[in-house]
């Protein structure tokens, strides 16, 4: 039979019961309004979330039906109802009809064994246990023995779900059960569980005032935390110790790695993680064990392949890559890095990174820059002694365990770009780094034990020879010279264009450019040795091209007469926007 329905946020009411109903929602008096023009039935059932007017998904399969027997209108609109329930029922095809929800209902049965013995022993436990939870929660006596004592089954359990505040959920299985001893059953469960947290609570704060010397609030929160892990059997101190041990045993590293780890590992443990000293340590140990020390695969080289990469990726340069083939190619002899440290010295432009990115390709190794521009103390490559605050290894320490391999390619970019102050020389630590005969047992100052460089294969850019002779000794300069006008087309044929198209969202089978316009976009608009500024102008023409066509990559054949438009168009626009600019009302 279709009833209509009164949601409830979070209210769950048992059948037998007169239960008092205050409404002042508008769509809520209405339904109560056409309860009693009808039927005079209503169907209370609690709903999931606190929005209000709820949707049909939102409330519970199972609610209470019950009869309206009195109804009191307020001034301002409200209504207070007395309703007298009857049934526990279950809900089934949910509609709303101008704002009213009304659906057919099944009534559930419940076989009344409320005078069976069982039922009568699980009520009284309840009643011991909800004593033991008012003692602990501090509630109030006198009302729980007044429902103990006086309430008949149907009010002992509704108010027993809202004397513990039992979860919706839980409310609404019971109003679904069958039977009054399943019911108590179900609520049994609940209050043992309640009494059961509220008890390790118990413990808990018994034993932070028992370790308790002062009332620092952040002493407080450490002490509880360590409390519940510790009641979880999870204390974090010694749990924290004894994962660190296992993974200094089971790691992969040298027997010195080893015997330096384990003696910091006694003094971590011997110390509280609350202290700083504490605390450091730990960090120590996880950048120590998280260096690379277990020799990495090489992969074999393949001089072939090596020669397509470099090619596929570099136009012109070719005495540059045929002195980069014979590195390879010694690298491939001896199965070491031995040879000279490379340093390729061009313009800005020239393709020096985007070379080293190649060369770590074609050896299929890891690739990793560090730029040396502005660095002047030693520091960032011997790394911080561990005993200061802020502390950490070198960028080179650093390098290695991002990469996670201890023979990948460091780039180190812009070498002759570096200083030197007060706070030491970092090209006297980098001698070392690039000296085959020293960087075997190099020992960073926050590491405090020895890492064999050997394998990484070092490469250092620079745009010009402003180094001191040391370090020059150290390296083999190769010179990149300037493009020709030929290289320079070349290389915006097989690479610059399709880049540019790529950055601006150009459709590259819509971009047609002749060799004639780019060397005109070449002589006309560069004059660099590479080939960056040739780059920006290409992906100028290309974005003027979209404002000029409404955002859209039109088929376009850029001739010189067009390029030439297209950037006197984008100058006088913007010459037009900085005399704008200039000018105050």
């Amino acid at each position: 039979m279709s009833e209509y329905i009164l949601p409830h946020r979070e209210l769950v009411i048992h059948p037998g019961l007169t239960v008092p109903l205050y409404v002042d929602n508008p769509v809520s008096v209405e339904c109560i309004e056409a309860a009693i023009a009808g039927s005079r039935r209503l169907v209370l059932v609690a709903q999931h979330g606190w929005n209000y007017p709820t949707a049909p998904e939102h409330i519970y399969e199972i609610g209470t039906i019950g009869n309206i027997a009195q109804i009191f209108r307020m001034p301002d609109g409200a209504i207070h109802a007395t309703v007298q329930t009857t049934d526990a029922v279950s809900l089934s095809d949910v509609t709303v009809e101008n704002g009213l929800f009304r659906g057919n209902t099944t009534p559930i049965a419940t076989m009344d064994d409320s005078e069976f013995d069982q039922t009568l022993a699980l009520r009284d436990k309840i009643a011991e246990n909800l004593q033991l939870l008012s003692i602990s929660r501090r509630l109030k006596l006198e009302k729980l023995r007044t429902i103990v004592n006086d309430y008949p089954m149907p009010a002992f359990i509704d108010s027993v779900i809202q004397f513990a505040n039992i979860d919706t959920d839980v409310a609404v299985r019971i109003l679904g059960t069958p039977s009054w001893r399943e019911k108590l059953i179900i609520m049994l469960e609940q209050i043992n569980l309640m009494l059961a947290t509220s008890r390790i609570e118990d413990s808990i704060n018994r034993r932070i005032h028992q370790q308790m010397e002062n009332g620092r609030r952040d002493a407080f929160l450490q002490e509880k935390l360590r409390a519940i892990q510790h009641e979880m059997g999870q204390d974090s101190e010694e749990m924290d110790s004894e994962n660190m041990r296992k993974r200094i045993d089971s790691a992969p590293i040298p027997d010195a790695v080893r015997e330096k780890a384990m003696s910091e590992w006694r003094r971590m443990r011997s110390l509280s993680p609350m202290s700083n000293e504490g605390a450091l340590l730990k960090t120590y140990l996880d950048e120590l064990l998280s260096m690379p020390w277990k020799p990495s695969s090489t992969p074999t080289i393949d001089l072939n392949t090596a020669r397509d990469i470099l090619n596929a990726n570099h136009s012109g340069m070719d005495g540059v890559k045929e002195r980069v083939m014979e590195h390879i190619a010694v690298m491939k002899k001896t199965g070491t890095n031995r040879g000279s440290i490379l340093c390729l010295v061009g313009a800005p432009g020239v393709g020096k990174t985007s070379l080293c990115k190649s060369i770590a390709d074609a050896l299929s190794r890891p690739y990793v820059r560090i730029s040396l521009g502005g660095i002047s103390d030693e520091a960032h490559f011997r790394g911080h002694r561990k005993t200061y605050i802020g502390s950490q290894p070198g960028r080179i320490m650093d390098a290695l365990k991002r990469c996670r391999a201890n023979n990948p390619v460091i780039v180190l970019d812009e070498i002759d770009k570096m200083g030197r102050d007060w706070r030491g020389d970092p090209e006297s630590a980098l001698l070392e780094i690039l000296d085959p005969e020293q960087n075997k047992t190099f020992r960073d100052h926050y590491l405090e034990v020895d890492f064999d460089l050997s394998n990484v294969l070092f490469i250092a850019t620079a745009n010009g020879l402003n180094m001191s002779n040391a370090l020059k000794d150290r390296m083999e300069i190769i010179e990149i010279p300037g493009y020709t006008v030929a290289d320079k087309i070349k290389i915006a044929r097989e690479h610059l264009i399709a880049r540019a198209a790529s950055d601006t969202g150009w459709n590259i089978d819509n971009i047609i450019i002749g060799d004639d316009a780019i060397q005109h976009l070449i002589e006309n608009n560069t004059s660099e040795s590479g080939v960056r500024q040739l780059q920006r102008e290409i992906t100028a023409i290309l974005r003027r091209a979209l404002l000029e066509n409404n955002g859209e990559d039109v088929r376009t054949e850029f001739t010189i007469d067009v390029i030439n438009r297209l950037l006197r168009n984008r100058n006088n626009g913007m010459a037009a926007k900085k005399i704008g600019f200039g000018v105050r009302a």
